[in-house]
């Protein structure tokens, strides 16, 4: 009879090792940013803020959420969502293999494009002529996706040697600056304050290879942490915040009013 209980608490044991269920609710949500451009910057008081925080900080209010929030780099968060280390992260783009780990919750649009430096804008003129040409590099930030049409023409350059993968989008920026690279790929949250902190004003051209390749972009959040639920509740509350006017707003508050009306379009 001892026997047989024991063999009872160890196969319970063993079945209570599996993994927990998702919580309900966003109380203590551990939340990873990334640095990139309005999206999430420096301030000049030296605090954090942009579009991500700004729209996490009001998903946060409207539902009484408690944030945890840290900041690393791109590729770490993804590792962090996969194992199961962070509840969210921001301005994601969905693709299968993303959706496996996470559900995603839109709240911006936009699109890639390339920056050239100014002097090259009149013979680079589309993506076969930069292709063509040995001499041309383009730095990227490591993990990004761009789109289908960029993502081809950048796989055929990674196999001749010519993209430089960077960690940030400082980083990346400064390869451009210093012309270490010929162009860089890059979205308008992107360029918008870096153009200024980097003292690039006047010095490269945007080029609109891919006119056709806008991408949605929102919160991902863990499927292994966060249940259905919780998730369905931050999509009605970014409804809400879009037909307020709310994410308009915080859109404009780090961009500019013509490009808040574009990124609304979701």
């Amino acid at each position: 009879m001892l026997s047989r209980l024991i063999l009872c608490c160890t196969l319970l044991g063993v079945a209570g090792l599996g993994e927990a269920e998702p919580r309900s609710g966003c109380q203590q949500l551990r939340v990873a940013f990334y640095e990139d451009g309005a999206l999430f910057y420096r301030a000049a008081d030296g605090g954090w803020t942009g579009i991500d925080k700004d729209v996490v900080d009001e998903l946060a209010r409207r539902l009484g959420c408690t944030i945890e929030a840290s900041v690393d780099s791109r590729v770490r968060i993804w590792a962090g969502l996969g194992g199961g280390n962070i509840d969210m992260s921001v301005s994601a783009i969905p693709l299968p293999e993303r959706e496996k780990i996470g559900r995603f919750v839109p709240y911006m649009t936009g699109r890639n494009f390339v920056l050239l430096h100014k002097e090259l804008s009149g013979r680079l003129h589309n993506m076969a002529s930069f292709l063509a040409d040995p001499q041309y590099k383009i730095a990227v930030v490591k993990s990004y996706k761009h789109g289908r049409a960029y993502e081809d023409w950048l796989s055929k350059l990674r196999a001749q040697g010519r993209v430089f993968e960077t960690a940030d989008h400082l980083s990346m920026m400064r390869l451009f600056k210093l012309g270490r690279v010929d162009a860089v790929m890059a979205t308008p949250t992107t360029w918008y304050p870096l153009v200024k902190q980097e003292q690039l004003a006047g010095t490269y051209s945007v080029m609109d290879w891919a006119p056709r390749e806008n991408m949605v972009s929102g919160l991902i959040v863990s499927r292994r942490n966060i249940d259905e639920a919780t998730v369905a509740r931050f999509s009605q509350a970014i409804r809400a915040m879009r037909e307020d006017g709310t994410l308009r707003r915080i859109f404009e508050r780090h961009t500019d009013a013509e490009r808040a009306g574009q990124m609304i379009n979701f």
